[in-house]
């Protein structure tokens, strides 16, 4: 095999033409195998083989850098960078991360797992190097179309046409156009003008004008609208060429041997340059390039035929697609709104339902925010369906676009909490200590199917800004109290005898704690956010058998909260234990251990909640167990605060 042999890029500059060919087919065969094993992004990454390859044989990584957007299709980049034996442990638990990570290889610059952040990303980095003397190094952005939907990407574009020269930014167009240009006649004048040829000529001709009298005033600009009027004539002008920057393209992306010539002939310019690169996502393996965005980022599947493993439980996001549905059904007035993420936010069913009242607003966060609050000042009830992780880029939107005028909007967060697979970059851990303090916002945590209906019953029925968060996993088991009505502000009390009735038969009814306490009863109670009622469920079954009386008070609301209701609950335990799928500092176990300080209230507590730094990839149970979270670290937590001993 030629790919085991390559360790480095000036590995891959040896293997010679005739081979490229077969070695794109190795690379697209590792990739299929391996995600069909882990899960991962596969229709992104069999897309731009080619291109990885043509632009690892031009350019000098490290001392070039290759900066990828998003990153998740980075593996033929970390396939040939060294990482070909390790790739079968991407997106494990201790393994190589589905992304790029600045401390897992030297071609890896940046940590990246969000969108539209490589541009500026690449411009700082080669505006460091030319302030350090370092002029010959090239920076190569391989950014796709989705991409350039942020509006960050096009800022940074406005910024680099001023100040950069060494920078190229590859467009990788799979799914819209950037340019009207089309036909073999476009793209031979457009590749005409990356020859050293068209280059010299078009200084020489530059270097004249400069020597004419006054040229910079009316005769310099004549020369320019000259210029631009006779390019006009034969090429389309786009964005790209008014912001500064060289275009060319649009070129095969899957022809390495021409992207080779035209990249070498970009690698001599001494300015910007885009290179409008067009590739097809999934090539190589037809359910992927029937359906790419199935195929966008998936679970374990059969490489035979591409089926996926289907799981019969219900998950969070599903009983929100079918619920929002059957409401908008109702009410006319609802319009739903995501970030390019239809169907991984569940809002595929409702834009088939109601296409016009569906908006998929491209990867622009902070512009769907926005957007809704001018939906909501029409009269509208947009619903905004956003992961976790992503929403944390619309907090300035929230507060000033949404919280200061009061406007009824409900926003949804999907992968809030502990995220399998993605590792640090898409860790929904944020969201509690960042949306918390924000007035006029209503944070709610439902725990389960029943839950989550309730929650959002009053999201529609409330008129201000409204917050519903549910992690990535299964729904856990419904309980009658979780259909109890919403009141603002409290949460839902399970008691033992409720979701584990066989072990809660030994507890006798003591009176009042006093006497509890007296006869060596203990009695507990787990304080858990929505996102980790199954863990807790399961702690305080370990309890029950241990002889501890436990009972679970679910956080239906974070924010607001009714302390003085929750002062006498707590009242009557001999320990509390907050668990959260969020940061320690600023989350809720923080507040509400601070609340009960201050009422007076005896009880000892402990916290158990993501510790003060950003989680690696592996499964939901494994990142529990790292961060100290797991069933058996709560029940533990819970025996310490008891005095009692541990497991």
């Amino acid at each position: 095999m030629i790919l085991s042999s390559i360790n480095s890029p000036e590995d891959l500059k040896s293997v010679p033409e005739e081979k490229l060919g077969e070695l794109s087919q190795e690379i697209r065969k590792k990739i299929i195998e391996v995600v069909a094993a882990n899960g991962g992004h596969l229709a992104s990454n069999l897309g731009c083989v080619e291109l990885t390859m043509a632009i690892h044989r031009v350019f000098d990584s490290p001392r070039d850098a290759v900066v990828f957007d998003v990153s998740h299709q980075c593996y033929t980049h970390k396939l040939l960078t060294g990482r070909c034996s390790a790739f079968g442990t991407i997106r494990k638990h201790g393994g190589i991360s589905g992304f790029t990570k600045n401390a897992e290889s030297c071609h890896d610059f940046f940590d990246n797992g969000h969108s539209s952040t490589s541009i500026s990303q690449g411009l700082g980095l080669l505006t460091a190097w030319n302030l350090e003397g370092e002029t010959d190094r090239k920076v190569v952005v391989v950014i796709g179309d989705g991409a350039m939907t942020g509006g960050m990407a096009f800022e940074a574009v406005c910024h680099a046409g001023q100040i950069s020269n060494n920078l190229i930014v590859v467009l990788n167009d799979n799914q819209m156009s950037i340019s009207a240009n089309t036909g073999a006649f476009s793209r031979f004048l457009s590749t005409m003008t990356m020859t050293r040829g068209y280059q010299s000529f078009r200084r020489f001709v530059d270097s004249l004008v400069d020597k004419i009298p006054y040229s910079e005033h009316h005769l310099g600009k004549l020369i320019y609208k000259f210029k631009r009027g006779l390019k006009g004539a034969f090429l389309n002008i786009n964005f790209f060429t008014d912001m500064g920057f060289e275009y060319v393209g649009p070129l095969d992306g899957h022809d390495v041997k021409n992207l080779e010539i035209v990249l070498r002939r970009v690698r001599q310019l001494k300015k910007p340059v885009v290179v409008h690169v067009r590739t097809k996502k999934g090539r190589g393996y037809s359910p992927a390039e029937n359906d790419p965005a199935s195929y966008h980022g998936v679970g374990p599947f059969l490489i035979s035929n591409g089926v996926m493993e289907k799981f019969d439980s219900k998950s969070f996001t599903r009983i929100f697609s079918q619920e929002i549905v059957e409401r908008a059904s109702k009410d006319s007035r609802i319009v739903a709104i995501t970030a390019a993420m239809s169907k991984g936010t569940g809002l595929d069913s409702f834009s088939r339902k109601f296409p016009n009242r569906f908006f998929d607003v491209g990867i622009a966060e902070e512009h769907a925010v926005t957007f809704a609050s001018g939906l909501s000042r029409g009269g509208l009830v947009p619903v905004v369906a956003i992961y976790s992780t992503f929403m944390q880029r619309s907090v300035d939107q929230i507060i000033h676009d949404i919280a200061i005028p009061n406007f009824h909007a409900v926003f949804v967060l999907d992968r809030a909490g502990v995220v399998p697979g993605d590792g640090e970059t898409h860790q929904g851990v944020f969201d509690i200590a960042v949306f918390k303090s924000v007035p006029n916002l209503t944070l709610l945590s439902p725990a389960s199917e029943s839950d989550l209906r309730k929650c959002l019953d009053f999201a529609f029925s409330a008129s201000s800004p409204v917050m519903i968060r549910y992690p990535k996993s299964s729904v856990p088991s419904d309980f009658a109290s979780f259909s109890s009505d919403v009141e603002p502000g409290r949460g839902v009390l399970l008691r033992c005898e409720e979701f584990e009735p066989s072990l809660s038969v030994q507890f006798d009814d003591f009176a009042g704690g006093d006497e509890r306490r007296e006869r060596g009863h203990k009695k507990a109670l787990l304080v858990s956010t929505g996102g980790m009622f199954c863990e807790v469920l399961k702690s305080a079954r370990m309890l029950l058998k241990r002889g501890v009386e436990t009972d679970i008070f679910s956080l239906r609301f974070i924010k607001p909260f009714d302390f003085d209701s929750f002062a006498a609950i707590s009242s009557k335990y001999d320990a509390v234990v907050f668990v959260e799928d969020g940061v320690r500092s600023g989350g809720v176990g923080e507040m509400l251990e601070n609340s009960l300080f201050e009422r007076g209230i005896a009880v000892k507590m402990r916290i158990v909640a993501c510790p003060d730094r950003f989680l690696a990839q592996g499964t939901r149970e494994q990142i529990l167990e790292d961060c100290g979270m797991s069933p058996k670290d709560i029940a533990a937590a819970a025996l310490d605060a008891l005095g009692a001993d541990s497991f």
